[in-house]
């Protein structure tokens, strides 16, 4: 290349993929980190992905993608990114084969404790039987405070188009609620274009007046499901405010969906602005194996509702369960209530297991009123430690399963032990997680030289940020506070990545305490002399606030251990764990320090976090250092 020149390279190659269970997998090399910390302005990716055989179960752990398919062979996988360090490849698995619901399982496994498993379920696009009839009710609150930022005019654009896309099988009615019900038709309805017009013109007419009688309108949507008919019934409710008419108690509530939940209803709830009860909507929701989502004043209610409808349009099975192979017992599975599987959906489903061995899996649902049953091969594996995203992400779930039973029922100390536990053990740092190890690590009186989160510990302001964020966990239902709360919660629930599970909380999160990116980007580096001053300077909820969220970002977990940044250090969180008296210290490229790296190979991803690095290896911690290096404390 001739200087102060440029020249474009084109790098073609073949690579032959493994298959791992069915499973094809493919790899690309984007961990630039470890060759620079510069963030990268702009990381986009983009896989066309051609089969000679239908494609199934398409599937990233490492990175939030975006799925296009063409046709049933043929498939769009995207990712972009603005300024970024990427510190992960880019993994992508596949599934290619002649099937009419694809079941596919990772797992991973290693000692004597219970293994991880991972399993894949997605219907074909090809799939020869045609999507099950439906019925649908939706149920539309039209209380005063609707006509605020135009909400009620995006709800019923939103409606529009959910009538538009009905089936020609389907069922449906309208209810409009305020402070009473109001059905369109009193029945279930054939969605023939007479009764679609219909309710085109009923919809576009409606107006905001009055309160909000959210007991009432569920009660008539749930009285409309015929007894024995064989079809899912879906309510989908939206509503922009809390119970203030007919029965307000939350409990009472929820327990009127318990029928209603037995008979297969599912009731999808969307909360429009934030002066919604997130926590009942929540409830209500994972009562009936539906799901609940936000949408605040700066997003578009039309997008969100038209999106989801699109999702559920074309139902597969209902009423689905899962059996296993004999020999194998798994437990904690998340989701704890499998959903319904709809055409061009995918199931993501983590759990443990304990036992090992070769099977059959079934999956059986109700398909048109008759049971259906898809079954394939899968291998529950003695040892396997090929996908150490497996259990972690099953952890960031859980954590998830458990913060929820705080907010919903309130804490006991063996709900906090076992989330500080996992969060510390997989790298999974959120506000609420990094209190709950702070808090942990002083309780047990851990050697300050061993604390995972010494920076935060010494940050007074921030902690009582934190504390306060935390005794609020089961107290916030409404506001601003609760459906960022909610939001927060569901991103972790449902998360598909490790990463995307953390990340999307902590966006939320930080969202509530009113705190930016790039507030957080400008802060100086923890335990840096500046930090410091900072932390005496301004100890201000929004300035200590946003360092606890930076506090978040100090951990990366690697090849199955979580390392957490304190000043220039990586701290291995197993010597938070053990709190070892035994110590060896190594000196960064000394005789010693390589002697010890070819003594212990399995450590090589540790070592290579950098010159300073304390580690737990076989009862003893190593402390390599490098005096070269400058400490930011």
């Amino acid at each position: 290349i001739e200087a102060n020149d440029h020249k474009q390279i084109k790098i073609v190659y073949t690579e032959v993929l493994k298959s791992d269970s069915g499973l094809v997998s493919y790899t690309y090399p984007l961990n630039t980190e470890k060759f620079s910390s510069a963030p990268i302005h702009s990381v986009s990716i983009k896989v066309d992905l051609a089969s000679d055989q239908p494609l199934h179960s398409i599937y990233s752990p490492t990175h939030e993608v975006e799925i296009t398919h063409v046709d049933a062979n043929h498939a769009v996988i995207g990712y972009e990114a603005n300024d970024v360090r990427p510190d992960t490849d880019f993994q992508l698995f596949f599934a290619p084969e002649k099937s009419d619901v694809s079941l596919k399982m990772l797992t991973y496994q290693t000692g004597d404790d219970d293994g991880y498993f991972l399993l894949l379920a997605s219907p074909s696009l090809e799939l020869k039987s045609k999507p099950e009839p439906k019925d649908v009710t939706f149920v539309l609150d039209t209380s005063g405070s609707m006509s605020e930022d135009n909400k009620l005019k995006q709800a019923k654009k939103a409606l529009q188009f959910c009538l538009a896309n009905l089936n020609g099988d389907d069922r449906f009615e309208v209810i409009r609620f305020a402070t009473e019900p109001e059905s369109l038709f009193g029945a279930l309805t054939p969605a023939d274009d007479k009764a679609v017009s219909q309710a085109e013109k009923f919809v576009s007419g409606l107006t905001p007046e009055g309160g909000t009688a959210i007991y009432d309108a569920l009660n008539q949507a749930m009285a409309l499901r015929p007894a024995k008919s064989g079809r899912p019934y879906v309510i989908i409710f939206l509503t922009d405010g809390e119970p203030t008419v007919g029965e307000t108690n939350d409990d009472k509530i929820v327990a009127e969906t318990n029928q209603a939940a037995d008979e297969g209803t599912r009731i999808f709830c969307f909360g429009l602005g934030t002066d919604v009860n997130a926590q009942l909507l929540d409830r209500i929701a994972a009562n009936t194996k539906a799901a609940s989502d936000y949408v605040l004043p700066t997003e578009d209610i039309e997008v969100k509702v038209s999106n989801f409808f699109a999702k559920i349009r074309d139902p597969i099975l209902s009423n689905v369960k899962l059996s296993f192979p004999d020999g194998v017992r798994v437990s904690k599975m998340y989701p704890q209530a499998l959903p319904d599987l709809f055409k061009g959906d995918q199931l993501v489903l983590t759990g443990r297991y304990s036992g090992s061995g070769s099977g059959g899996c079934a999956l059986q649902g109700d398909a048109g009123g008759l049971s259906q049953t898809f079954s394939a091969p899968v291998t529950f594996e003695k040892e396997s430690v090929e996908q150490p995203f497996v259990p972690r992400l099953w952890a960031s779930r859980r954590i998830a399963y458990l913060l929820d039973e705080i907010r919903l029922h309130g804490e006991n100390s063996e709900l906090k032990d076992e989330i500080t536990g996992l969060a510390r053990k997989f790298g999974l740092v959120t506000p609420y997680t990094a209190y709950l190890i702070m808090e942990d690590e002083q309780t047990r009186k851990v050697a300050e030289k061993n604390q995972i989160l010494r920076d935060f510990a010494e940050d007074s302001p921030a902690q009582a940020v934190g504390g306060q964020i935390y005794s609020s966990l089961s107290k916030d239902k409404t506001g601003d506070e609760g459906v960022d709360l909610a939001r927060g919660q569901n991103a972790m629930k449902y998360a598909m990545t490790p990463e995307s599970a953390v990340s999307r909380s902590n966006t939320e999160f930080a969202k509530r305490l009113g705190v930016s990116a790039d507030t957080v980007a400008a802060l100086p580096p923890p335990g840096s002399p500046a930090a410091v001053a900072n932390i005496v300077a301004d100890a201000s909820p929004a300035q200590a606030g946003a360092r606890l969220v930076q506090y978040t970002q100090q951990a990366k977990y690697i090849a199955g251990r979580a390392f957490y940044l304190n000043g220039n250090q990586w701290i291995d969180s197993n010597v938070s764990e053990q709190n070892s008296n035994n110590e060896i210290k190594l000196k960064f490229g000394s005789p010693e320090y390589f002697d010890f790296a070819a003594r212990h190979p399995e450590m090589e991803p540790y070592l290579s976090l950098g010159r300073n690095v304390r580690l737990f290896v076989a009862g003893t911690v190593y402390d390599i250092f490098d005096n070269s290096t400058p400490d930011n404390s």
